[in-house]
């Protein structure tokens, strides 16, 4: 097939913004990425994005070689994605225009209130809608219970569109088990995962972090949005009884704004209580550019969130020759092989957590055979262009024409991520 004309629709996970900002994490970095893997192969995509900044351009190029369109759907300024509901009429409107002024090939659309603008814009006009849900409201409320603020309408609105949805492109196998839950057909389900830029995060590189002592023999890091549910409490209960080691913690707002950010001051707060605070260091939100200078000083990565649809953070770490301590929950049982690319730890659990953290820091060797695998890992099956191709696969099955009977789907890889495919689905 020539190239195609895709959009993308991510309504609140710009993906220019900043990481590590509440609301600002995987999924902006999936759809950056993503997009511009496709545009580098030569197709024409536009991501469609909520205009939250009055001084954003209605239509920007980005380096990426892909376009953004920021929708003007409710006040330009950052609004909790929870709370943007009232805003999708707007934003719907606005998509279906534009569609239908210069209609795509397919539409690819990411989170569930994009979903849904998606499947009505998209409705009359005959273009096939695929969908990422990149979390499920169901796996989020049953770990976070009545902490969840998701908007009421949520879990209605995503069965709805894995019906009407011409195809889901999920990113690991459990969300399979999940979607049939939902009851979602097997056959329009496709598995393609997220992906990492294996030129950017790499092994060779410098490992020393500008302005970030190096205060003991060991270092431990931990990414990601400063959240309860990222896991960062358990990894700090578990540094009490892992000596000799120190614990990094980058992502959530500004350095000189952490001082105001609620969980931040939990998580310093738990660190004095349990007389490690001195071996604990809130980095706030890190630039791109250095994160992989992070990863290389680590000896451990880890990754222990209660829950995780699929999780770039591991992948960025074996792609740059760190092992890996993961939940063994969600995306990150694909990713991450136990015992070959890194360990599965059960989650909420700091004493397993501490006991997977002793064991290989005590064992250099171990630790670098897992770095070696994990770096080959990462480069055979998930690399954005290796993501990209596959999911090209799905959108061109999808939008074969209507007088053809469209083909279907392959069926989801549920191989076990021990067997480390080195080609299809993971």
């Amino acid at each position: 097939m020539s190239a195609m004309r895709i959009a993308m629709v991510s309504e609140h996970a710009n993906p220019l913004a900043a990481l590590g900002e509440v609301d600002a994490g995987g999924q902006n970095l999936h759809v950056a990425q993503l997009s511009a893997a496709l545009a580098r192969q030569g197709h024409l995509v536009t991501v469609f994005t909520r205009r939250d900044a009055p001084d954003q351009p209605e239509r920007l190029l980005a380096p990426g070689g892909y376009e953004v369109v920021h929708v003007p759907a409710g006040p330009p300024r950052h609004v909790p994605k929870d709370e943007l509901p009232p805003h999708m009429g707007r934003f719907t409107r606005y998509l279906a225009g534009r569609l239908r002024a210069d209609r795509p090939d397919v539409v690819h659309s990411h989170f569930w209130m994009s979903g849904q603008a998606a499947v009505r814009a998209g409705r009359d006009l005959g273009i096939p809608v695929l969908h990422t849900y990149h979390a499920l409201g169901v796996v989020k409320r049953r770990h976070q219970g009545s902490a969840d603020t998701s908007p009421r309408q949520r879990l209605a609105v995503e069965r709805m569109i894995g019906q009407a949805a011409t195809a889901i492109v999920a990113t690991c196998s459990d969300e399979v088990f999940e979607l049939a839950r939902l009851g979602v057909p097997k056959r329009r389900i496709a598995i393609v995962p997220c992906g990492v830029d294996v030129r950017q995060f790499r092994p060779d590189g410098p490992r020393r972090v500008d302005g970030l002592l190096e205060r003991q023999p060991h270092r431990v890091v931990g990414i990601g949005r400063l959240v309860p549910r990222k896991g960062f409490a358990e990894l700090i209960e578990a540094l009490a009884t892992v000596e000799a080691t120190e614990l990094v913690i980058a992502g959530g707002p500004a350095p000189h704004r952490l001082a105001h950010d609620a969980e931040a001051g939990r998580l310093r707060a738990l660190a004095e209580r349990l007389g490690v605070a001195e071996r604990v260091t809130l980095a706030g939100q890190v630039d791109r550019s250095r994160m992989p200078v992070l990863l290389r000083s680590a000896d451990l990565v880890a990754c222990v969130p209660w829950y995780e649809p699929f999780g770039i953070v591991p992948l960025e770490a074996m792609a740059c020759g760190v092992p890996v301590v993961a939940s063994a929950v969600g995306g990150l049982t694909d990713t991450v092989v136990d015992g070959r690319t890194g360990v599965h730890v059960p989650p909420r659990d700091p004493r397993a957590l501490a006991e997977a953290l002793r064991c290989l820091l005590a064992d250099p060797g171990r630790r670098g055979a897992l770095a070696v695998a994990g770096r080959d890992r990462a480069v055979s099956r998930y690399s954005w262009d290796r993501v990209a191709q596959d999911v090209l696969r799905v959108y061109e099955r999808c939008a074969e024409p209507a007088d053809r009977e469209p083909a279907e789907l392959e069926p989801p890889d549920l191989e076990p991520a021990g067997s480390l495919p080195a080609t299809g689905s993971a």
